[in-house]
């Protein structure tokens, strides 16, 4: 069916309900020692063997606490009075036991000298009178050895880059809010040099600081307030472009053909890179002198490397090959803006790059508002692996994003590229086993959770004629350019949706090359004396992608930026050549090696900006209030509320279907606020300061069963607790991460017009801890899309909801 109408805009139809999560189980504990009394001995002869604080003028110690082999380690009783927790590591495969970071005051030590010493000699009474458990048990039996730290203990990065020697080098310091001023202060007098750039987050300020390893080791004793410590990040070289020979006519017939947007309100897509060169006449009309900025006022605005006009070219027009090739009219419905974060020389040496990030940014949004989609295809090998959790950078794009950074407090559409594989560990077949590798893992910042996460597959495979050789991926598949995530599902599901990045030739021995045939053609910055230049990779895929989000604004463009990420990534889908990894009835972990290559799949431009009269999409922009204080003072506060739609369904045209399979999708966006402290890089719920869930209800489900089934406070007392059938396709482990939720069914369609309850509720995030004093003034946006598709069934499924939704009055103004 075409899809040739306007999805529905949704206003008003949420419902506030109060919400209260339903308890867990028990938590975990370790097993009882065997001798309680020579445990505690040998602790406190631990902590009698630590440096006296008070005797060196010391502010406390940094103190290494190992668990005990095959045992769970409780670590709440270490981030107590005058003890500060600051890095957690869980156990290893191989037996080696729990270790965490802490810092302790003077009074701190002494607090955990007194619980272990009430270890050793009480008993709690139980309600009966009889003798109960030893006093602090599951925090001193969580215990094996407690030494003083060294940096390596304060370390974030990865193992293998911790710095070897006692060279001067860069290190990237993370600070306590509180003590940050002082340790910038004094950390001169040891011989740390401290530079101006600074990163700030909710618990952390983030510095560079350049001194050796002793004279680092000596300011982290001296001074209190360093809460980790990580590798300062250089951003990854790029490939240089392939040339081919091109004639100005086709410049000129492609322009003669081109409508350039002129109104006064149009979309931008904003390229933070290197600079974009205007010399180009098809880059020129779009691009305004006045809209190329750098983020150093001393850096020359031009594209000296390249690579900035090559996303331009693509940005703009797609893939210039097709355009060429095609003599229809073409409509340039956005506009560009440039802001450079890299300097001509090649890389920001040490440089915070959330703090360059943020200049280009801020650079850019100087010159008035817009509605801007922020490309940036600048990655860094320099934090990996990081196992997809939280980084400098990767947390400031999550801030700038959300809106709490950056001079303009505002939400912001991003895009960053996933990076590029190495292309010398390649050979002539099984690629994908290599982009698979742990040292192919998606870089940073890419693995942000508020950023569209873009890698890269490829549907180029035809060389000239009689030239030898063959493309190494098949048509449909990844790309072997393109990275890919290898951690679990603990962290946001990345990339988040593949674009065109090109192929490799395969043509004697290894490695495969790169081919102007099996690459994107884009627009030189050298013109005159080149017209056309080869590209792809990710970062030609995060062009196209850019490209396409900005063509849905351009559609809607009253929509938020949490929306039109919605809107982008739920229409992808994998390519049939994707889905060919799967077995033949997959099950649910079957999906994982597809979302760690491919994401969500190949987007559908077509599908995200229009329904069909038997394909729909409900789009939905809402607020909630996730948390409240407690009733009562507790240690943290409560959940607050949820919102219910009850939503406009097609009842009627889907009784007609009677048991004719059709498919629903539901997508959940939020921009979440991060918090990359220490402890936090170790718990999705620590990290956003809001989570959200979204449930729907079952086809015999009434409004009262569904509400009592996902929270405790509109639980019916007669009635069981029904938990979440299983239909859906991904299943929690992969819908329930990050900041964008997308699952789907396929189910009757008789079942279907009786399941139109869908609820969003919050789960734990570090607004619910005690460090946020007023729960009740945070509130989160979040934007719903619901799609319906009949598949090839002829269907007036639109026809009917729009009815509905007219009858209801919440469908939003025409855009």
């Amino acid at each position: 069916m075409p899809r040739d109408r306007e999805h529905f805009i949704l206003q008003g139809l949420g419902k506030a309900e109060v919400f209260k999560a339903k308890g867990g189980g028990a938590p975990k504990r370790p097993n009882d020692v065997a001798n309680r009394a020579a445990h505690a001995h040998a602790l406190l002869h631990a902590l009698d063997h630590l440096p006296n604080v008070a005797a060196e003028s010391r502010p406390g110690l940094y103190l290494e606490v190992e668990g005990r082999p095959g045992e769970v380690m409780v670590t709440s009783g270490l981030d107590a009075s005058g003890l500060t927790l600051l890095k957690v590591e869980p156990a290893a495969a191989d037996q080696q036991p729990a270790r965490a970071t802490i810092f302790a005051s003077e009074n701190g030590i002494g607090k955990l000298r007194q619980k272990i010493e009430d270890f050793r000699e009480k008993n709690r009474t139980k309600q009966d009178g009889s003798v109960g458990r030893p006093y602090n048990a599951d925090l001193v039996q969580s215990i094996g050895a407690i030494v003083e730290a060294g940096l390596r203990a304060l370390w974030r990065s990865p193992e293998l880059k911790f710095p070897e020697g006692n060279d001067t080098r860069p290190w990237e310091i993370w600070l306590d809010k509180t003590d940050a001023a002082d340790f910038i202060a004094g950390a001169p007098d040891y011989g740390v040099a401290i530079s101006a750039d600074r990163l700030e987050f909710p618990e952390d300020i983030v510095i560079i600081g350049t001194a050796t390893n002793e004279a680092l080791a000596l300011a982290v004793r001296r001074l209190a307030g360093v809460r980790a410590l990580a590798a300062p990040t250089v951003t990854a070289d790029y490939f240089d472009a392939l040339e081919i020979e091109e004639q100005v006519e086709w410049i000129d017939a492609l322009a003669a053909r081109t409508t350039f947007h002129d109104a006064a309100d149009p979309n931008y897509i904003t390229l933070l890179d290197r600079g974009v060169s205007r010399a180009h006449p098809l880059i020129a009309p779009a691009l305004a002198v006045a809209d190329r900025h750098a983020a150093e006022p001393g850096w020359g605005l031009d594209d000296l490397v390249g690579h900035g006009t090559q996303l331009a070219g693509l940005a703009l027009f797609g893939d210039l090959a097709v355009a060429l090739q095609t003599m229809n009219p073409i409509r340039v419905r956005h506009r560009l803006e440039s802001a450079k974060i890299i300097p001509d020389a090649g890389h920001n040496p040490h440089h915070l790059l959330g703090a360059v990030t943020r200049a280009g940014i801020n650079a850019v949004e100087g010159n008035g508002d817009r509605r801007r989609t922020f490309a940036m295809a600048n990655t860094t090998e320099d934090d990996s692996p990081h196992d997809g959790a939280p980084t400098s950078w990767s947390s400031e794009i999550d801030q700038l994003t959300s809106g709490v950074s950056g001079e303009k407090k505002i939400k912001r559409l991003m895009l960053v590229s996933a990076g590029n594989t190495n292309q010398n560990l390649f050979g002539n077949d099984d690629y994908l086993s290599v982009c698979d590798q742990a040292e192919h893992e998606v870089e940073s910042p890419a693995h942000a959770w508020n950023a569209i996460c873009v890698g890269a597959f490829t549907d180029k495979n035809v060389l000239p004629q009689g030239e030898v050789g063959a493309a190494l991926a098949p048509v449909g598949d990844l790309a072997p350019s393109s990275r890919t995530a290898s951690w679990s599902s603990h962290w946001p599901l990345k990339p988040d949706v593949v674009f065109e990045g090109g192929n490799w030739l395969v043509d004697g021995a290894p490695p495969p090359m790169k081919h102007p045939s099996l690459s994107l053609l884009t627009t030189d910055h050298q013109f005159p004396l080149r017209a056309f230049t080869t590209t792809g990779e990710t970062s030609g895929a995060t062009a196209l992608a850019a490209r396409a989000a900005t063509e849905i604004w351009s559609d809607y463009p009253d929509l938020w930026p949490e929306t039109i990420r919605a809107l982008l990534v739920s229409s992808a889908r994998w390519t049939p050549q994707m889905r060919s990894h799967l077995p033949g009835n997959p099950a649910k972990g079957d999906y994982g090696p597809l979302f760690k290559r491919y994401g969500y799949g190949v987007p559908d431009l077509e599908r995200a900006r229009r329904s069909a009269s038997n394909a729909l999409t409900l789009v939905v922009q809402d607020t909630i209030t996730p948390y409240r204080k407690a009733d009562k003072p507790a240690t943290q506060h409560v959940h607050n509320e949820m919102k219910l739609f009850e939503l406009p369904w097609p009842v009627e045209e889907l009784r007609k279907l009677v048991d004719a399979p059709v498919s629903l999708r539901v997508t959940l966006s939020t921009f979440i606020d991060p918090n990359p402290s220490e402890p936090a890089r170790g718990s999705k719920f620590r990290y956003a300061s809001h989570n959200l869930r979204f449930k729907l209800n079952r086809p015999n489900e009434n409004q009262a069963a569904f509400l009592a089934r996902i929270s405790k406070a509109a639980e019916q007392p007669d009635g069981p607790v029904v938990e979440e059938d299983d239909n859906w396709t991904f299943g929690r482990n992969r819908r329930d991460v990050g900041s964008l939720h997308i699952d789907e069914l396929v189910c009757p369609a008789s079942d279907l017009a009786r399941r139109n309850l869908l609820a969003i509720h919050p789960v734990a995030g570090w607004w619910k801890t005690k460090t946020v004093p007023d729960p009740e003034n945070h509130s989160a946006r979040f934007a719903l899309i619901v799609e319906i598709d009949a598949g090839e069934t002829n269907a007036e499924l639109y026809a009917e909801v729009q009815a509905v939704i007219e009858s209801l009055n919440v469908v939003a103004a025409a855009v």
